[in-house]
């Protein structure tokens, strides 16, 4: 038994390899990106041969994981709530096909969107594709849930999701280990057809999958992450999910709480438990962070038992994190935890780096834009997108990976030209190449600027799928030679940019340009720019 201070990735990543994964499939994104970055190089690891490597998305990334399972042996697939978006048609099947090898899905929601597009909660997906889903409450219950994730998902023959927060993922506690276990051996299921999911197989494997539910709903009940805590003013009881468990007892530091708690780290809802305290209690209070997606299943359409409060009444904001002082004042309590911002603290926008290979392309872009008229350059998911912020304002649109290059053929397709796209290496091989081949495809009007800085720079400099190969992606999917210009952007090079953007905009047809110059934060470490 080893005891380590770590972040709650951290303790995700070792439990995952000391519970015997032999491999990890993710593509980096915040707060998830930890997990494999740990994996990577740990030693541990690398003795077990656990693969490691990113994936080129996070679909490439399930699927190859769902692959392992089907093999036999224990897979782990990381990545942001977002990129399970990206993910969801193998998300949702493979609840169908089931597990053979133990598969978890590690997710990791941003409330409060630090990072991200949207606030989204995975319990809700996990909810629609009918797969128990683990909601850790603090670091070594992280560490411990994968255990049993991993023996839930093979006694069960069904994927597992685990669901954390920013909070969680980044802040760090004292976790005690476990024995490692050995990997499995490699073992077919005894189903033969269990992953073909034609419409004969999917629809028997369906009614199995409805036909776990029962027993996936006693594992809750019986689970020891499910804890219901009796109290002696019963004007109130409190459901508190996973993390937000730990924002109520906060309040509760020096004196136990006076309501009846259940304690909810492990869905589907434990049914007996939530029937004694909306039976005992006169009204309910439910803290979870994120959406209020238990609050809404309890509440239901007649709204009847007691009065169900939360984030749908008020009680709790609608939006963001919670935080011990929002759930305080939800209880009527003095909010007392930490103090407030000082007014002296003024928030600073996030920006480019100073060195920024970006800055010379925006630079150059606005220039040549300047008289074409607003709104006409499509950006995507990255450094880059700080491109609409001051003092460059040179983007118009960032909506999801991969989009830019579609969305600028949407607008050049009704008209609205010159239409240009901004991508970064790594995100034009998670999900641009597509879009760039249906251009290919319609001999589409638009500029596609995939500014090449050699790296995943925003999610801490991951190695891009791109890397030395771009061109060769690009003339390999129809984009005509002599049409991909690469350029160094550089103050010195500022003309030639220009130039060259001039050009390719006028050329009615696709053409890409490779603004190619090392992030600046990884040139330090890699040395390889002259």
């Amino acid at each position: 038994m080893k005891k380590a201070l770590l972040l709650g990735d951290e303790a995700i990543a070792q439990a995952a390899l000391d519970a015997g994964i032999s491999g990890v499939y993710a593509y980096p994104g915040t707060p998830s990106t930890e997990i494999a970055t740990y994996i990577q190089n740990s030693q541990q690891a690398k003795d077990g041969k656990v693969h490691s490597i990113w994936s080129a998305n996070e679909k490439t990334a399930m699927e190859t994981a769902i692959g392992m399972s089907y093999a036999g042996k224990r897979a782990l697939c990381c990545m942001k709530h977002v990129g399970l978006n990206v993910a969801m048609d193998p998300f949702v099947n493979s609840a169908i096909t089931g597990a053979n090898g133990g598969l978890v899905y590690l997710i990791a929601d941003d409330p409060s969107m630090h990072s991200s597009q949207d606030e989204q909660d995975s319990r809700a997906l996990a909810k629609f594709a009918f797969i128990p889903c683990f909601e850790p409450s603090n670091q070594q219950e992280a560490y411990d849930m994968m255990f049993d994730a991993f023996d839930l998902s093979e006694k069960m023959q069904i994927p597992v999701m685990m669901r954390i927060t920013t909070r969680l993922a980044h802040s760090r506690a004292g976790v005690t280990r476990c024995e490692p276990r050995k990997q499995n051996d490699v073992k077919l299921h005894p189903n033969p057809k269990q992953f073909i999911l034609l419409p004969a197989i999917a629809r028997k494997q369906y009614n199995e999958l409805l036909e776990k539910q029962p027993a996936l709903e006693t594992a809750s009940e019986n689970s020891k992450y499910n804890v219901y805590t009796d109290g002696s003013d019963r004007s109130l009881g409190i459901i508190a999910c996973g993390l937000a468990y730990n924002y109520l007892m906060e309040n509760y530091q020096d004196e136990p709480c006076k309501h009846p708690i259940l304690k909810v780290s492990q869905y589907p809802l434990p049914r007996k438990a939530i029937e004694k305290i909306t039976k005992e209690c006169k009204e309910i209070l439910v803290i979870e962070d994120g959406y209020p997606v238990y609050e809404e299943f309890l509440k239901g359409y007649l709204n009847q038992g007691p009065a169900v409060k939360g984030r749908l009444d008020g009680t709790l904001p609608r939006v963001g994190e919670l935080n011990p002082n929002i759930v305080a004042k939800a209880l009527g309590m003095p909010a007392t935890r930490g103090e407030d911002v000082p007014a002296l603290v003024v928030s600073r926008p996030p920006s480019l780096c100073k060195g920024c290979p970006h800055i010379d392309t925006y630079k150059a872009l606005n220039e040549v834009m300047e008289e074409r008229g607003k709104g006409k350059v499509f950006a995507d998911i990255g450094c880059y997108t700080l491109g609409a912020l001051p003092p460059y304002n040179a983007i118009y649109a960032c909506v999801d990976m991969g989009a830019s290059i579609t969305m600028a053929k949407g607008a050049s397709d009704a008209g609205s030209l010159p239409a240009v796209a901004v991508i970064g290496d790594s995100t034009f091989t998670h999900s641009g190449m597509t879009g760039l081949l249906d251009c290919v495809i319609e001999k589409t009007n638009v500029t596609i600027i995939i500014v090449d800085n050699s790296t995943t720079g925003m999610t801490g400099g991951q190695i891009s799928h791109a890397y030395g190969r771009l061109e060769h992606i690009c003339e390999g999917l129809g984009v005509e030679k002599e049409h991909i210009r690469i350029v160094t952007p550089l103050p010195k090079n500022h003309a030639e940019i220009v130039n060259i953007l001039k050009e390719e905009i006028a050329y009615q047809g696709v053409s890409v340009v490779i603004p190619r110059r090392e992030c600046i934060q990884t040139i330090g470490r890699s040395k390889t720019y002259n």
